[in-house]
């Protein structure tokens, strides 16, 4: 599974405004491009500052604002790199309250930009592409499941698992899997088992309707460190090596576990980790862009 990144869903060309772009200049480029804020470049197109709607109206108010990106801007920029998920970038957007992030490559120059209507490109994925990603390289590849060991059906971006799995173990590595999915709204889990591997008491029997709202990370959930928003590659990979390799308990008898509605939030709204300073580059005032 291929997860798009920001330079993936990014504008390649930005446009940008050097220090001395003057008051009408800087509004005339957000009126005819549409965008609501602009990054302010130097001489070698690194991003100083960004100069949005709110910082023009805020000029109007108040008389010690200068007339030039330079005095209009907010610096230093909340930058993003282009290897970042789409997730750290909402993240980002969100934790400062912005609409777009310039993105920089390794030497801090500009590269592009990424916006909010960028991220949600994600959700306009077809339900039959989710579907076949699923069942392909979910269940096929890295499971080593056949397509047929249960059923898949997608509504809206809402994955629905229904069957039966061998062993229980297996059950809350599928969901996760799911959730990591590009255009995955929701995860519902109806799977039964025929063992329980894990050696809980009464698990799989479960039939509590418990959709965690979206966004919401599930604390001590393996893989995810409490606080943070997103599992890395090689935690999910151990938990997938682990539940295929768990061994088969020999006097396990069959049964088949009662099916429970998880309503698990999808990867597209799962949180993450939020940034180190050093890795949004970001001091100074913030306001709504």
């Amino acid at each position: 599974m291929r997860n798009r990144r920001v330079t993936d869903l990014m504008t390649p060309t930005a446009v940008s405004v050097q220090r001395g772009t003057g008051f009408k200049e800087i509004a005339r480029l957000l009126d005819e491009y549409g965008i609501t804020a602009v990054p302010v470049v130097d001489e070698d197109e690194r991003p100083v500052g960004v100069v949005s709607e709110a910082d023009l109206l805020r000029r109007q108010t108040s008389q010690t604002i200068g007339n030039t990106a330079e005095t209009l801007m907010t610096s230093p920029a909340v930058v993003a790199q282009p290897h970042w998920s789409a997730i750290r970038a909402a993240r980002v957007m969100e934790q400062y309250r912005i609409k777009r992030l310039p993105v920089v490559d390794g030497d801090g120059r500009l590269t592009g930009v990424i916006s909010r209507s960028d991220l949600l490109q994600l959700f306009l994925r077809r339900d039959r592409s989710i579907q076949e990603e699923i069942l392909e390289d979910v269940l096929t590849q890295t499971l080593g499941l056949s397509p047929s060991a249960m059923t898949v059906d997608v509504t809206d971006g809402v994955v629905t698992l229904s069957g039966t799995v061998e062993r229980s173990s297996l059950i809350p590595v599928t969901v996760r899997l799911c959730e990591s999915v590009d255009g995955v709204v929701d995860v519902v889990d109806r799977l039964r088992y025929e063992a329980d591997d894990t050696g809980a008491a009464g698990a799989g029997t479960g039939t509590a309707e418990t959709g965690t709202a979206a966004g919401a990370a599930r604390p001590g959930e393996p893989g995810v460190l409490e606080g943070s928003t997103e599992a890395s590659p090689g935690s999910i990979a151990a938990e997938v090596s682990s539940a295929l390799d768990s061994p088969r308990p020999p006097d396990a008898s069959r049964r088949g576990g009662e099916p429970g509605n998880l309503g698990v939030a999808a990867h597209g709204l799962r949180p993450e980790q939020s940034p180190q300073p050093e890795d949004a580059q970001v001091a100074g005032r913030r306001s709504e862009r």
